[in-house]
């Protein structure tokens, strides 16, 4: 099975920018699909961003589109959120998440495999 290790999160001012690490062991992540979710406090888990199999077709929220990129290092097995440009708004616990699928999705409950989550807070 597939284990994901998130890192890389922390407390940036507005405007700023950090990139997100999702170290993936078990297996290559290119086998699956990839996707970052977000959680902030009160609120339900939501989609950010994705790729399919083989870190191809790269697609975002709409909140995010222009300022995130999501991608995939197979040197490191690893997957990537660069994150600029941040919003208090983007303050939440993020999750990188896996299926054993081609296609990726934006709903949390089609994947299977989670990590525990990184921190991002943004003052403003």
């Amino acid at each position: 099975q597939v284990q994901l290790v998130e890192s890389g999160g922390g407390l940036v001012q507005a405007g700023g920018s950090l990139r997100l690490s999702c170290a993936v062991s078990g297996r290559t992540f290119s086998s699956y699909a990839m996707a970052w979710f977000r959680q902030a406090p009160g609120k339900e888990r939501g989609f950010v961003a994705a790729i399919s199999r083989s870190a191809s077709n790269p697609y975002y929220a709409d909140s995010v589109r222009g300022r995130f990129a999501i991608s995939g290092d197979n040197t490191k097995n690893t997957v990537y959120l660069q994150m600029n440009n941040l919003k208090p708004e983007d303050t939440a616990v993020y999750y990188c998440a896996a299926r054993d699928m081609r296609y990726s999705n934006s709903d949390p409950n089609q994947y299977a495999y989670w990590g525990q989550g990184t921190q991002v807070t943004v003052s403003s």
